[in-house]
């Protein structure tokens, strides 16, 4: 990593205002000397000379005003390329090769039958760009540390998939399996990035368009943050992020450019694909989405390389002298661009080079077929390179390339720059004969007339394909790649989690406190405890976590060069270069993206981290939930803790902090472990159950899941774990948590979460005033009983003359007698999944609709899913079954006072963690 002193500051310098001139005769020497080059040499030479005194400057250190745009060329002058070490010829018939086949892929795809499309435009403008950091750049896994880490494009993976065929990494078979993954199963391939269902092959799920750039920010700093910890050598990785110009329109895309640059990650590189449209259209037609990325990269503090431009733009721009050819580059809109992509030589010569006598001259020894072919850097390898290089040797700083290509490059007229191409999935016969004498491969005719068109392969013993796997081996072995090479980890014994199985005695404490305790004492753990990285977006101090300051200490690169306000105090805020603690501020979507890049660090670089997400829960699934499906895709474990959940116990904040929902929305993903818990003893071991099944095991027996735990903020007593208590119950989702002992009419209460408290109390008031004997169920997850009992139902529908199987939650309640009313502090929807397979009359209360501030009880009595609401219920289903009569309802509701809101006790302060 850069040390201080290499690093380039964000805030770059500016113009003095208050300072005196010491010296005005000199100074007035340096503006005489810049009028006399302005009125003997001309305004461009003026311009020329400030830029080289400017770029002097910044070599010396010296702070001026940096410049947010620069000139439409390319910033490594053709004098400062480095020489290109590669085979151009060969590499040039490998790129071939691979386009036609990434092409064909695609073609074949959209066959009658089949129809499952795909797209070719992205990647043929992009070839270039993945050429060259695959024979040259991109490091393997080979050595057994981590390598490089590759963000792909998601619309350009048929081209990493026909690269891969050529390397026999996949067979034909595969190839024309795209997009068939159960039809065409076991050689089925996935649209675009995705390691859940290629876990072998990819490691990064990019196509959800932002979460790209954001992921590679934050793994360029995971790498940072584990090297600096010691727990894994992530000096050789470097991070590479392909993008596209349309996709930077995303808030993600640039949302967090600046943590990239204040922490000094030069081991990162964006490589835009400008080829200037969208899916629909340019991306910015009456602009310059080059020169927009540049200034918007270089405020945020990166350094910028602009490849532009070919070499067969270099002559025309070394006899630039006036510096009118830079002057009409700079000033012809994208859209212009584009169209001349799609036009002819002779075009070109009349609109861009024929306004003025000095271009025409400049042109008038060049046909119209040189003319056609001046052509965008992103296309030319030598150029390429020279920026890869250039970004690589780089220090301080992130880079970001911005790449000119053309989209649809050499698919043919029909397909090159044109507004509909990204659309464009099929092939004509004469498209592919085009492209086939594009890319000189030896293909007939009759090949492409009959049928599907065929792939192309040079033969396993051809140069290409042996320059290529030299290739490879020499950079480290073949990307993509996914490895998982971590080892088991010993976990805690019981002992760990035994002070939270006590119970809080006469403290109260909120269930988010009780998660904190078992953290600290995980923590602890000599073998496991530098494996957590915890994880808080500015939040540390409402969670209780600030106890950790000082011993856990905030990562932070440069350490702490300040005396902290609070440094007399015991828990003193303390930055260190070595901090576990991930301190992201104020962004949901960065935490979230730390989050993924520390979950699947296991697979990354070999060394499992557990982290452990803690976030207010109405940001959570709400806000990242794109994130979280990331998360999933990328195979990432950890620990995700909505803090101050349900939509009552957040007293004062009001709708938008007010979570009944997120419970609902996490039982969407297929890879998040919900539960709900409401006492210490539960959380305890479901923690422990999700170490066990995260990192317990073998890389087999892992299971690639997350943990989702909603924790509440309101103080209550825990009781302490009974001495037969209920694991598997626990674990599955509900146990008998209290017996009724009063009462002679049976009924059943279940609740989750922080409802249980009130289930409670229900079931003492029917039990002293109506005769009721209710039990009290705690249901910890009503996501888990919904899923295993979809799962039951699937595998009876699937085999018939089996013995059919009976759910979890089915068998644990079926000795219950008595109707069911569940409630919770989420909406109804969340109860309500296992309505179908409880044994009995089931009715749901829920806090349903828009949340508000006011007391807890006055909120509870609003959404009647206070204990006496609960009464209210239980003797409602008791009455529909005749075991009451119905009067006892409007007795019940008059001596509740259950329509005054206002006549609710307020319930329980306090309980910020």
């Amino acid at each position: 990593m850069a040390s201080g002193s290499d690093r380039n500051p964000i805030i770059i310098g500016g113009l003095p205002s208050q300072v005196p001139d010491f010296d005005p005769e000199e100074t007035q020497e340096w503006l005489d000397s810049l009028d006399a080059a302005v009125d003997e040499r001309g305004r461009e030479r003026a311009r020329y000379l400030m830029l080289r005194l400017i770029e002097r400057a910044r070599e010396k250190r010296v702070a001026v005003p940096e410049m947010r745009s620069t000139d439409y060329v390319n910033t490594i002058a053709t004098k400062d390329e480095p020489f290109f070490p590669g085979d151009e010829e060969i590499e040039r018939k490998v790129l071939n090769a691979t386009r036609w086949n990434a092409a064909v892929m695609v073609s074949r795809a959209q066959r009658p039958g089949i129809g499952v499309g795909g797209h070719i435009a992205t990647f043929a403008s992009s070839a270039s760009l993945y050429d060259v950091g695959f024979n040259h750049f991109f490091r393997g896994k080979d050595d057994g540390l981590g390598g490089d880490q590759i963000f792909f494009q998601g619309h350009a993976s048929p081209g990493i998939y026909a690269r891969a065929f050529l390397l026999d990494r996949l067979s034909e078979a595969q190839l024309d399996g795209f997009r068939q993954e159960k039809s065409k199963a076991p050689n089925g391939l996935s649209s675009y990035p995705h390691p859940r269902l290629m876990p072998d092959f990819w490691e990064f799920p990019t196509v959800s368009m932002g979460l790209g750039p954001l992921g590679a920010i934050y793994q360029a700093r995971m790498n940072r943050y584990m090297e600096a910890r010691g727990i894994a050598d992530t000096s050789g990785s470097h991070v590479w992020a392909y993008l596209g110009d349309g996709e930077m329109d995303e808030p993600e895309s640039l949302g967090q450019l600046s943590i990239a640059a204040r922490e000094g990650l030069d081991n990162l590189t964006f490589v835009v694909n400008c080829n200037l449209q969208r899916l629909d259209g340019p991306v910015r037609g009456n602009g310059k989405i080059i020169q927009e990325l540049e200034s918007q990269f270089r405020g945020a503090g990166w350094n910028v390389i602009k490849l532009v431009w070919d070499r067969t733009w270099d002559p025309l721009l070394a006899q630039d002298r006036t510096g009118i050819l830079v002057n009409k580059l700079n000033t012809t809109p994208d859209g212009q661009f584009q169209t001349y992509a799609t036009e002819t030589g002779a075009y070109i010569r009349e609109h861009f080079f024929g306004g003025d006598p000095r271009l025409r001259e400049m042109v008038k020894d060049m046909s119209d077929e040189q003319i056609l072919h001046l052509g965008r850097g992103g296309h030319d390898h030598r150029k390429v390179y020279a920026a890869y290089a250039a970004a690589k040797a780089h220090k301080g700083q992130p880079t970001v390339i911005l790449a000119q290509t053309v989209k649809g490059w050499t698919l043919g007229p029909n397909f090159e720059g044109r507004n509909a191409t990204h659309q464009m999935k099929k092939l004509t016969a004469d498209d592919l004969k085009r492209f086939r004498d594009r890319l000189h491969l030896p293909i007939a005719d009759k090949e492409l007339e009959d049928g599907n068109p065929p792939y192309y392969h040079p033969g396993r013993d051809s140069a290409e394909i042996q320059y290529m796997h030299d290739r490879r081996k020499g950079l480290g072995g073949y990307v993509p790649t996914r490895v998982v090479r971590a080892k088991p980890l010993p976990l805690p014994g019981a002992k760990t989690y035994a002070t939270a199985k006590k119970g809080s005695g006469q403290q109260s404490i909120a269930t988010t406190m009780a998660f904190v305790r078992i953290l600290k004492d995980l923590m602890r753990d000599k073998e496991i405890g530098k494996r957590f990285v915890l994880i808080a977006p500015d939040e540390y101090r409402t969670f209780g976590m600030d106890a950790f300051f000082p011993s856990a200490k905030i990562y932070n690169p440069l350490g702490q060069q300040y005396e902290s306000v609070d440094r007399d105090l015991l828990l003193t805020y303390k930055e260190s270069p070595t901090g576990q603690m991930l301190h992201d501020g104020i962004s949901e979507a960065g935490c979230t993206a730390s989050l993924v890049a520390a979950g699947s660090a296991y697979a990354t670089h070999g060394e499992p981290l557990i982290p452990v997400y803690v976030f207010y829960s109405m940001f959570g699934f709400q806000r990242t939930g794109d994130q979280f499906w990331q998360m999933a895709d990328q195979l990432a474990r950890g620990f995700v803790l909505g803090a101050t959940a349900g939509r009552t116990t957040l007293t004062g904040e009001g709708l938008q902090h007010a979570d009944g929902h997120s419970q609902l929305l996490a039982s969407t993903n297929p890879a998040c472990v919900a539960y709900d818990p409401a006492f210490g003893y539960e959380i305890a071991h479901i923690v422990e159950d999700g170490l066990r099944r995260m990192y317990g095991g073998t890389p087999e027996e892992n299971e690639d899941v997350f943990y989702y735990l909603t924790v509440y903020n309101e103080p209550i007593q825990h009781p302490a774990e009974p001495a037969d208590v209920d694991v598997e119950g626990i674990l599955k989702g509900v146990y008998r948590f209290r017996a009724g002992d009063k009462g002679t009419i049976p009924a059943q209460i279940m609740a989750s979460g922080v409802a249980v408290p009130w289930a409670v109390e229900a079931q003492r008031i029917l039990a002293d005033e109506w005769d009721v004997k209710a039990d009290v169920w705690s249901a910890t997850s009503w996501n888990e009983l919904r899923r295993e009992a979809v799962d039951v139902e699937r595998y009876n529908l699937l085999h018939p003359e089996e013995e059919q199987r009976v759910p979890y939650v089915t068998r644990k309640l079926s000795g219950a007698q008595g109707p069911f009313v569940a409630v919770s502090d989420w909406m109804r929807s969340v109860p309500d999944q296992i309505a179908r397979w409880v044994p009995g009359a089931y009715q749901s209360l829920g806090a349903d609709g828009f949340g508000f501030a006011d007391t807890r009880g006055a909120a509870r009595r609003f959404f009647h899913i206070d204990a006496q609401s609960v009464v209210l219920a239980v003797l409602t289903e008791l009455a529909k079954e005749g075991k009451i009569d119905r009067s006892a309802l409007k007795t019940a509701m008059d001596r509740y006072e259950l329509l005054d809101v206002a006549a609710a006790h307020p319930g329980a302060e306090g309980g910020d963690a």
